[in-house]
């Protein structure tokens, strides 16, 4: 789930072969026309994300330090709904108590920005497996090329839809 760790084993040459790589022809994440992402703080209310992601149809949202604006992690609303469906938190608790952080240390993370080829997009979503096996990351977290900016989030769905309305 963390939305840019990659494994070391991966390489973007391994996506070149699936069925959906002669419809990418030369696209970027751009070319997704990923939205612009909507990062909320550790502090800010559940509530706030629910409301948030539902007015925008968004299905994870980023975390971000209230000062730095550093990534610190994400919430997905699917699993906020669950977590909430289960009593383990309230509306009124803070993000904090629901997300996901990203774990820094030991992790080589895989920058993914607009400029990206699809192919490696989807070897990041993949997580290096081969086509047919499951997701093993359901979204990424589009940032500028230094990572300082969260520019959008691509999910596996927008991919989706991208190869569907491209003719083969």
């Amino acid at each position: 789930m963390a939305a840019a760790t990659a494994s070391a084993s991966t390489t973007p040459a391994q996506s070149l072969g699936t069925s959906w790589s002669s419809r990418y022809r030369g696209a970027t994440v751009q070319d997704l026309d990923p939205p612009a992402a909507l990062s909320l703080n550790p502090s800010d209310s559940i509530s706030l994300a629910l409301i948030s992601a539902y007015e925008r149809e968004y299905t994870h949202l980023t975390v971000v330090d209230a000062q730095t604006r550093a990534l610190l992690g994400y919430i997905s609303i699917p699993h906020l709904h669950s977590l909430l469906e289960a009593g383990k938190v309230t509306s009124n608790d803070p993000l904090s108590a629901a997300m996901t952080r990203f774990q820094r240390r030991g992790r080589t993370y895989r920058v993914i920005t607009m400029d990206t080829p699809l192919e490696e997009l989807e070897d990041f979503f993949r997580g290096g497996q081969p086509e047919g096996s499951s997701w093993k990351e359901e979204f990424a977290v589009v940032t500028d090329e230094n990572r300082r900016f969260v520019l959008g989030v691509a999910t596996v769905q927008d991919l989706e839809e991208f190869v569907k309305r491209r003719p083969a």
